[in-house]
Parts: structure tokens; sequence; C-alpha cells
């Protein structure tokens, strides 16, 4: 919904709530439900309320726990029978300045403040690990600055200062962040900066209704805490598409040639456009795909992104279309060659009659991104790519798709498709989760669609309780070729079950996906044959596969059958459908990975 992408209207957002909610319930769209408990030092009811209309546009629909006013640490620490029941997926804690509860005074020793300092921190640390029993996501607030400096710019230094204690409280805060998985801070320290602490601290919505913020930045508190969550469950998106004439540069480079494309560090208009070029290049370090969909000639855009005042070279694309096609049928070809879907990309386009074409035919992201002097804030408070993790591989993910283009390639320069798998010389890692994986292995099962049986969804913390289990087989794994290596690609999960119909015990794969850049190069034929081996050591002799249908799942329907030769055990009305492998003489099936 337009009216909910950044920048918007907060005031309006608060007026028209309860219709912008039930528009986004009737649209029609299918989300993904997730229960959230928030946790508050404050009244949290218009928190919550914008909180939800950003996540049901953002394809979540949230069931909320909401605390007692200030009841927060109780609830969390001594537990809630009504918090338990809930369960929740995430915990957000909604402190702010207010809930410091300490002032330092000139009086006191450095000793006496470090003590306070080191109390309310270890608080904090005893309501963490108290909710750790959910083994869910905590997302914490941390302190902006106080509304007033006692001390003056003296504040900011002196131990005696508020200023000081809290951003000191803070450092702990980000210290036990950088420490603990499933720990993310909400930087509201730097989100009530940005609004100007004066607008933030409206003292008279704390006085009277006890609203730690004025109700007009609500939804951009909001706006940031649902970036975190959506990122948590895979709703990031993943790649940019540019303009070039005008986006990335000043000029038409079919028209003024490269010679007076405004770009480098001679006027203030090109520095703009230089500054938003390092911008975007510094993206592929996040795992973020870049590409070009820009009206040209191809041999200009190239021209232009050769610039030897700019910031990117045409290395740093994945794909660049330059032609005269429609940008929306361009953007929809990128996506189907990087295999992913349409409402992954974010288009920056500086011509709004582009923009709105855009938006009208595809489900592409696309932000009013102004002046060339407004390009970086819009997308960065846009917050499109949020990072709550940061993996091995999301490093190498721009060089890893270059590579399945490549790999598309050679291919039609084969005639047999087993030779062309051959010539890939592909190994394949494949065996139970390891440590240093799991951070990708969670990411894979909150962003993976399409290749996903049953879109179980599931935390770091999960996963590494899944390796641990007895009653678990976990299974990830990995593929590299000639072309390069593709990371972690899949990851299958079984648990101790009954057969559902003759009742004996066997493994139910409660999990399987795998990335769709590795789609029909046997790579499940290598993930089957490793999950039967470990199956058979553990005395296993039938499988149950299940497969549970989402909007954007159809393409492994007949996966058990047809790929992997599983017989139909049942289905229900709904098309879910539960499938059988004998694997007593199982003969491994894969013949062109080297596992």
């Amino acid at each position: 919904m337009k009216e909910l992408q950044y920048p918007f209207d907060s005031e309006w957002i608060m007026k028209k709530k309860k219709s912008l909610k039930r528009n986004l319930l009737g649209d029609g769209s299918q989300r993904i439900k997730k229960r959230i408990a928030v946790l508050g030092g404050s009244t949290t009811d218009d928190v919550i309320a914008a909180l939800e209309l950003f996540l049901l546009d953002a394809g979540i629909e949230p069931e909320f726990y909401q605390s007692e006013y200030r009841q927060y640490w109780q609830d969390a620490v001594f537990g809630n029978p009504e918090l338990d029941e809930f369960g929740p997926d995430v915990v957000y804690i909604h402190t702010t300045q207010r809930n410091v509860d300490f002032m330092p005074n000139v009086r006191m020793s450095v000793e006496e403040i470090d003590a306070a300092l080191d109390e309310r921190f270890k608080r904090l640390e005893q309501m963490w690990q108290a909710l750790g029993r959910f083994r869910c996501p905590i997302i914490q607030n941390n302190f902006e600055m106080p509304y007033f400096r006692l001390l003056g710019s003296r504040d900011s230094y002196d131990p005696h200062g508020l200023t000081n204690f809290t951003s000191r409280l803070n450092e702990k805060l980000n210290a036990y962040a950088q420490t603990h998985e499933g720990f993310y801070i909400n930087d509201i320290n730097w989100l009530a900066a940005t609004v100007g602490l004066e607008k933030w601290a409206d003292t008279k919505y704390w006085f009277m209704y006890k609203y730690a913020m004025s109700v007009d930045v609500i939804p951009e508190l909001a706006y940031q805490t649902a970036a975190i969550i959506r990122s948590l469950f895979g709703k990031n998106k993943k790649c940019i598409a540019v303009d070039l004439d005008n986006t990335m540069w000043g000029g038409i480079v079919g028209d003024d040639g490269v010679e007076k494309l405004e770009i480098g560090q001679e006027t203030g208009t090109s520095q703009a456009f230089y500054e938003f070029q390092q911008y975007v290049k510094a993206h592929k370090d996040l795992g973020i795909i870049l590409t070009v969909c820009s009206k040209n000639e191809e041999e200009n855009a190239i021209a232009g992104l050769k610039h030897p005042e700019g910031a990117v070279t045409p290395d740093d694309f994945t794909i660049i279309k330059a032609n005269w096609e429609p940008k929306s049928i361009n953007l929809e070809n990128t996506a189907q060659e990087l295999n992913i879907m349409p409402d992954a990309i974010v288009f920056a386009d500086d011509n709004p009659a582009e923009r709105e074409i855009v938006r009208q035919q595809t489900p592409c992201s696309v932000p009013e991104i102004g002046e060339v002097t407004d390009y970086i804030k819009v997308l960065d408070r846009s917050q499109f790519f949020e990072v709550t993790t940061l993996s091995a591989d999301d490093l190498k993910r721009s060089e890893m798709y270059k590579a399945n283009i490549q790999r598309a390639q050679a291919q039609a320069k084969f005639a047999s498709y087993t030779d062309y798998l051959l010539s890939l010389e592909m190994t394949a890692e494949i065996g139970p989760f390891k440590d240093i994986y799991l951070a990708r292995i969670a990411q894979l099962t909150n962003k993976s669609n399409q290749f996903n049986l049953t879109t179980l969804r599931c935390t770091q913390e999960q996963m590494a309780e899944f390796a641990a289990s007895n009653d678990h087989i976990t299974q990830y794994g990995k593929l590299l070729d000639k072309f390069g290596d593709n990371g972690v690609v899949s990851v299958v999960v079984g648990q101790r079950g009954s057969h559902p119909v003759t009742g004996e015990e066997c493994l139910d794969i409660i999990l399987w996906l795998m990335s769709c850049r590795v789609l029909k190069r046997d790579m499940e034929l290598a993930m089957l044959d490793g999950l039967v081996k470990q199956a058979k050591a553990a005395g296993y002799t039938k499988l149950i596969g299940r497969y549970l249908p989402t909007a954007k799942n159809k393409m492994v329907k007949d996966f058990y059958p047809d790929t992997l030769g599983f017989s139909k055990l049942s289905e229900d009305s709904e098309g879910n459908t539960v499938w059988e492998l004998d694997i007593t003489g199982y003969e491994d099936r894969n013949h062109v990975i080297k596992v």
C-alpha cells in the first residue's frame, strides 16, 4: 500500500488506522501469521495499532499479546499464564528513556553511578534470560537521549550526566546483542535523533496518556520495528534495480555523451550522484543483487557505468537491461533470470511517470525517491534490506547470481542435459547441521518460499535445538561447481514420528527446502541420498513427506512423487498431501554430483 511506504504521512496514518486495517485485511493477500508479544514500559495501544498496519502491508498477519502498563519486567521474569499460553513467535520490549528510572547527581561518587548502571543492566539481562523460555527472537529498544541536559554539554561526558549514563547503558545493550544470537536492538536512539528529540519527547503526551513519545512519531517507531520483524521472517527485498539517466548520474548519456555527465567531485550535484552510486554499491556486501533497468542503448549504458569519476562499474551489476522495452517487462524478465519473485525487487527511478507505470504493472517496490539529494535518505529510511543476519553466503551472493547466469549460458551449448550437469563438475557438502552454518540455515527457512514443502519458519535457536535432539535428523547441503560456490542451498529436517496408517515408527520430514538458484541440478537427489543414509543408521525404514500448499510453493506440489518417487498416502480438501517412501532397498539416485 503506497500510503504505508516511506515517506508517509504519520498524522494521517494515525487518523485513518482503522480504515487502513480494513482495506489491508480485505485485499485478498495471503500472509504468514505470527504471534507478537509487546511488553511495554509505557502505553502501547497506538504502537500496536500502527505496527499491525506495517506488518500487514509486509505480508505478515500479527496476533498480539500486550502487557499491562509498565508490567514488562514482571511479565517476563515472574511469568504470566496468558503470555505463556500465547507462546510468542517474537517478543518486542518497548522501553524508553522513561524506564531508565535513575537520575545521577553531582553529589554521587563515580562508583555509586557505576553500581547503578550495572544494576539496571542486570535487571534487563535477567528479563532477557527469562524470556529465553519462549525460544524466539527478542527485540529490545535501546534508550533515546534525555530531552533535557542538567549539565549542558558536559552532560554527555561527565559520569554525573544522564546523557552519559544513557549512552553507557546503550553500550552495554550493544555488547549483549553482539554476543547473543536471537537478540536484536531496535535503535530508537537514532530514530529519536532523526525526528528530533523535542518532537519525540513531547511531554504532554506522557503526562496526559503515558505515551513515551509524541503520537505523531509512533508510525515512525512502528515502521522501524516492523522492518526488523519482516527481516526476521524473510520479508526483505533481494534486489535493487536502478535507472541510469538522472538517477545514477546527472544528464542523458545518449544525448550528452559520457564526458558531460554529472558525476564525481566537481559540483554539489555531481557529488550527490557519486554518493548515491557509493550507497548502491555498498549493498553488494549485504548480499543484495544490483541490476540496471534503463531505457537506453546498451553501449551507451555501459559507457556511462565506466565513467572514470563514477563509484560503480558494469561488473557491479548482475544484470544490465538497457533497451527500449517497457521497464515493467524488463523488471519481470530480470526476476525470471535471477529466479526470484518480482516483489523482491526495489526499483529506483527519477521519473515519476515511469515509477507509476512500474508500480501499476508489477509488484516491485517503487519508492518516491524525489531529488538526487533525497535518494539515499528515502531508500535508507524505507529499510527494504534491514539486516538481522549476515552470513558468509550473503557476502558473496552477487557473485553466486552472476555464476548462475554463466551456467545458463553454458547449458545452451549442450544437446544432452546430463552432459551439461556433468560438465559443471559439481561437488556437494552434505551432512548434519554445523554451528558455522546455523545462521544461514535459519535465514533460508525464512526466505525460501517457492521450493519449500512445508514453509516451516525457524529461528537459529530452534535449528540448534533440532541439531542437538535425538528425535531429529538434520541435513544441510552446500553446492560448488566450476563456476563458483553456491553456498548452503538446501535444508532438511526430519523428526521421529508415527506412520499415519500403520502407526509404526518413521522419520517425518517436517522441513525440506532448497534455493531456487540450484533447481534442476540433482541436488535434491543428493540430499535424499544423504537423508536416507542418516535415517537407516537411526533404524528407520520409512520416510514420510508432507506438502502444505501456499500461494508461492506450487512448483513443488508434485515434488515427492515425480522427483523422489514417494507414494501418496492421503490428501485433504485444502490440498495438503502426505507421502511415503520405503527405504529398505534404497539405492543412491544422484549420479552427477560428487558428495
